[in-house]
């Protein structure tokens, strides 16, 4: 499928299914705290493939593990976090196989008074949830990321279903909601992980398991999620390696991982992740490991996929070709943080930030000469809260300002906020006084808490 296809095929009034908001995560070590997600923020609709791009060490992984849950100590996401589901059936499911965990946002809006963040003992402020004025922050930011007992309220850091719209004790009448994923734990994340949300690591052998047969770990997932057993779960995971493309299936189910090429092996991967039919695929890296061939094989059937399935993806590499063919949007990920995004044909075109443009420039066939350009330094390990631009120390943009202030996200355009980026440099038409006038505001706001009139106390 090529890319203005895949672009074509998506809307800008679809309801995202996966809404990422202020994600942190950080490791907390004997030397130090490593902000490896420092403050991401994103959308996935359905049908959408969204890319996160960077170099090594960006927090490009940490970010679709925070998402699945597989933080392992000594690392943690951290309050203030959001990751929403937003899948209707999956909330209705939810509502009614864990009503202990389901909130009733639509009563909670008679007890919720943003007034509450001035109250002594209250240490949250609107600028943790990324709000100028109190006033301004709606009641499900505030229960999502975990803050709603602080402010008063009848929920609980167990909650994990919010419904907004129906009845949470008659599932099928609701109508709007979202399961919390920064939340769940236990059975309602073994549900939600492989059954809702699936991911495809970069390496299937550490995937597969070497003493099984591929058939034997994809009907363990048709199994776990599906409750399907003996010749039904074999003809199904046949099916599946059919699926994705693996010929002679039905023998193939019987062998194990050793007899499998890297493409085959990876082809078994997707087919396992696949399994439950998810609503959501994470792809982390899923083509580094194999050579170009196999690796425009397993994007065209990731693209066929998607397409037959409606499948939301979210595509993560360090390979800007691959980017350009399967995203339909792009988020560029450097030391932690999102800081350009735009959809994928914007971003190729019109790049903005200076990081963005040096990926693009370090492209073999992109620049002139015979040297290939590179990106002096290395990304640096954001181990203390962001006061300055991390990207400062290796970019050739940078002036005074930018080690004495953090860029905040605003739209290269003022008023247009589907191409954002955070650097100092924008909004391109403002002036370079107005533009850093804008960064100190925003700064400003997510530091100082306000009373619902947005005056500062």
């Amino acid at each position: 499928m090529s890319m203005e296809s895949q672009i074509e095929n998506t809307t800008s009034d679809t309801q995202p299914i996966l809404e990422v908001q202020n994600l942190q995560t950080a490791f907390f070590t004997d030397k130090e705290t490593i902000r490896a997600v420092d403050g991401v923020s994103f959308d996935i609709e359905p049908g959408e493939t969204v890319g996160i791009v960077g170099e090594s060490g960006s927090g490009k992984s940490v970010t679709a593990r925070s998402i699945m849950g597989l933080v392992d100590s000594p690392g943690r996401i951290l309050e203030g976090s959001s990751a929403r589901f937003t899948h209707l059936e999956t909330v209705q499911e939810y509502a009614s196989s864990f009503p202990g965990k389901t909130v009733d946002l639509n009563r909670l809006e008679e007890e919720y008074d943003p007034s509450a963040f001035n109250q002594p003992g209250v240490s949250v402020t609107p600028g943790d949830l990324g709000y100028e004025r109190a006033a301004d922050v709606p009641l499900a930011d505030v229960v999502a990321a975990g803050y709603g007992s602080e402010l008063g309220l009848d929920v609980s850091d167990d909650d994990c279903v919010f419904v907004t719209g129906g009845d949470p004790g008659s599932p099928e009448s609701i109508t709007d909601g979202f399961v919390e994923l920064s939340r769940l734990s236990g059975e309602p994340q073994r549900q939600m992980r492989g059954g809702r949300i699936a991911m495809v690591f970069q390496d299937p052998l550490t995937s597969l398991n070497p003493v099984y047969t591929v058939g034997n770990q994809i009907k363990e997932a048709l199994r776990l999620h599906q409750g399907l057993r003996g010749e039904e779960a074999t003809r199904e995971a046949a099916q599946l390696l059919e699926d994705v493309g693996i010929p002679d299936a039905r023998r193939r189910v019987n062998e194990y991982p050793h007899q499998f090429s890297g493409g085959m092996r990876q082809r078994a991967v997707i087919a396992m992740a696949l399994a439950c039919e998810p609503e959501l695929l994470i792809c982390d890296e899923p083509t580094t490991a194999l050579d170009v061939t196999i690796q425009a094989q397993i994007l065209d059937l990731l693209a066929e996929l998607q397409e037959e399935r409606d499948l939301a993806m979210m595509f993560i590499t360090h390979d800007m070709g691959v980017i350009a063919e399967i995203s339909h949007r792009v988020n560029v990920m450097y030391a932690g943080e999102v800081i350009e995004s735009a959809n994928v044909e914007t971003l190729f075109a019109e790049p903005k930030h200076p990081y963005t443009r040096g990926l693009l420039q370090s492209i073999p066939g992109r620049q002139e000469g015979d040297r290939l350009q590179t990106i002096e330094g290395n990304v640096p390990t954001p181990n203390e809260p962001a006061t300055y631009c991390r990207f400062a120390p290796r970019c050739p943009k940078a002036f005074n300002e930018c080690t004495a202030m953090h860029p905040e996200s605003v739209p290269v355009t003022e008023g247009e906020d589907d191409h954002t980026a955070a650097c100092l440099l924008y909004p391109e038409d403002r002036s370079s006084d107005e533009a850093l006038a804008i960064h100190q505001q925003r700064t400003a706001a997510q530091a100082t808490e306000t009373d619902p009139t947005g005056e500062s106390e």
